[in-house]
């Protein structure tokens, strides 16, 4: 599924996500994932609901995965967007697009560990 918003869009389509992107953000800005292997976010990745968020050039600026049964459980994992592309909404927007996801309506259980963005979810 793709979702449109201006000049920005989210995609679920695993095909269309920068896997080195991700994984140099993941191990180099994230305290969570600092210094994790490229193989761990492979296989992360292909373990996971993924969600890309994309410019109009077709340029990854942002990433979240649920890892989940799609029957009654989700945890909310790898939620950012590029330092500068932050200030616009659009990590609300990905949580709303998450959130009303139709493989997740009906999720009894939802977990997610933050220490830093309890605002945004």
């Amino acid at each position: 599924m793709i979702w449109h918003n201006g000049k920005y869009h989210i995609s679920d389509e695993k095909e269309k996500l920068n896997v080195a992107y991700i994984h140099n953000y993941l191990s180099k800005n994230s305290y969570w994932a600092a210094n994790i292997p490229l193989e761990i976010v492979k296989r992360s990745i292909d373990g996971s609901v993924c969600f890309g968020i994309y410019d109009n050039d077709g340029a990854q600026i942002g990433f979240a995965r649920v890892v989940t049964d799609k029957a009654t459980f989700g945890y909310l994992a790898d939620v950012f967007v590029d330092e500068q592309s932050r200030g616009k909404g659009l990590s609300k927007w990905l949580m709303e697009v998450v959130m009303n996801y139709p493989q997740f309506q009906g999720l009894r259980r939802w977990m997610l560990g933050t220490r830093d963005a309890h605002g945004l979810y």
